[in-house]
């Protein structure tokens, strides 16, 4: 039998990138998944609904929906998140006011949304998409930065906050992921491929990850194979954080 069959879990920002690698990880091994992004879920087994992280009620209505169709929820992940590369002088308060609304209050928002059908799980987890970069600080991210950052110590709170309600929290923290978001990073410098060449440098292993590289490292602490396992910030990021 798979890990995960018989569980029930939601992706918010599961139409594309990590999220989606994790969606249908989550499915392969069993679960059955439903994703919450504001862009429509790809054609597939998974359950599909529309709504923004920065939409309280739409969020809350969407997950109520999903949780509602699926019979219940034994898994949140918080994959949605934007990026804002801006000298920080430069960065206006509704600049940062967005940054912090998709990639910290959204996944708050979220949690709180899906807390009395995890509360019923048993086998309840949440794993929030920080960043590496929410662990060690790269240039003209503050925005960034402190929204991945905040999203970790989110992880710790709620750990702490809901362990008596059987409900793990963890975070993983990606480094440089083959992904969409990642690619406006280089793909408009002067020298896309030298600027690539440059990131890549960073990193001890020399290289960028795979979407469904994240979504083992993800699936593992949504599944009960870590069920001893909360309140950790689970850096996947080929050594960046600590080079």
């Amino acid at each position: 039998m798979s890990r995960l069959e018989g569980l029930r879990a939601i992706v918010t920002g599961g139409a594309a990138g990590i999220g989606w690698a994790t969606a249908c990880k989550l499915m392969a091994e069993g679960a059955r998944v439903a994703v919450v992004d504001r862009s429509p879920c790809p054609e597939g087994e998974a359950l599909g609904y529309v709504a923004d992280m920065t939409d309280a009620e739409g969020l809350t209505t969407a997950i109520g929906a999903a949780a509602e169709a699926m019979g219940g929820l034994d898994i949140l992940v918080n994959s949605a998140g934007i990026d804002l590369e801006a000298p920080t002088e430069a960065v206006t308060d509704a600049d940062w006011t967005r940054v912090l609304e998709v990639n910290l209050t959204g996944p708050m928002r979220a949690a709180r949304a899906a807390f009395p059908w995890l509360a019923k799980s048993g086998n309840a987890a949440i794993v929030n998409i920080s960043s590496a970069a929410g662990l060690r600080p790269i240039p003209d991210r503050a925005a960034y930065t402190s929204s991945k950052a905040g999203l970790i110590m989110l992880s710790k709170s709620l750990a702490l906050d809901w362990a008596d309600e059987g409900i793990r929290v963890n975070a993983v923290c990606p480094g440089a992921v083959q992904t969409a978001l990642f690619a406006t990073s280089y793909e408009d410098a002067e020298d896309p491929q030298a600027r690539l060449a440059e990131i890549k440098d960073r990193y001890p292993l020399k290289r960028v990850a795979e979407p469904e590289e994240l979504a083992e490292a993800i699936v593992f602490l949504a599944s009960p194979a870590a069920a001893y396992i909360t309140g950790v910030a689970l850096a996947v990021d080929g050594g960046r954080s600590f080079h």
